[in-house]
């Protein structure tokens, strides 16, 4: 708990620096005492949800981004493949995050892919090969070293031209729901 602790502490401090905002200042919106505040941030005072709540509130950021405890020590992210149908997607981002990036190869088949909705935003490079983007009624060919962007609420679906095709996907969690526990047979 200690550790946790620390850390809180010294986001707490350097959250109040980075707003450039005084000891006094922070007491005003929390409406506690600016020594005990600086008492949490020097570890002379134990943190407790009562005074972690308004410091948060205080300085626009929610308890998560405080208490958040896991270090950056292995920042190598090491994909694996997952197949379904003729999709093969790898996760390039860290399944907690609110925001997905996966690499997506797609092999070419001949039949029409169904087109989805959800809500969010996608957003995907081609970096291998040609992919034919359904967007709604219309048909578009993105080309390698091309992007597309949409909103998700229009019906979508992607196949690749004539070869594989790989591409770099970003979206939000629905997105990530949608687009890589699909069965697109």
């Amino acid at each position: 708990m200690t550790e946790v602790e620390d850390v809180v502490r010294t986001r707490l401090r350097s959250l109040r620096n980075t707003l450039g905002l005084s000891l006094d200042e922070v007491a005003k919106r929390t409406n506690l005492n600016p020594s005990t505040i600086s008492r949490i941030e020097t570890g002379k005072r134990t943190i407790s949800l009562d005074v972690l709540v308004p410091l948060a509130r205080a300085l626009q950021v929610d308890l998560d981004a405080l208490l958040d405890a896991d270090t950056d020590d292995d920042v190598v992210i090491r994909p694996t493949p997952t197949n379904v149908g003729h999709i093969t997607t790898w996760m390039l981002s860290r399944p907690t995050g609110s925001t997905i990036a996966i690499k997506m190869r797609l092999e070419p088949t001949d039949q029409l892919p169904e087109q989805q909705v959800h809500p969010g935003h996608d957003w995907f490079f081609v970096t291998l090969g040609r992919v034919k983007l359904f967007l709604g009624d219309r048909e578009l060919t993105v080309e390698t070293g091309e992007a597309a962007e949409f909103g998700t609420m229009t019906p979508h679906a992607c196949t690749a031209i004539d070869e594989p095709a790989e591409l770099i996907m970003i979206f939000d969690r629905e997105g990530h729901r949608a687009h890589v526990h699909t069965d697109h047979r």
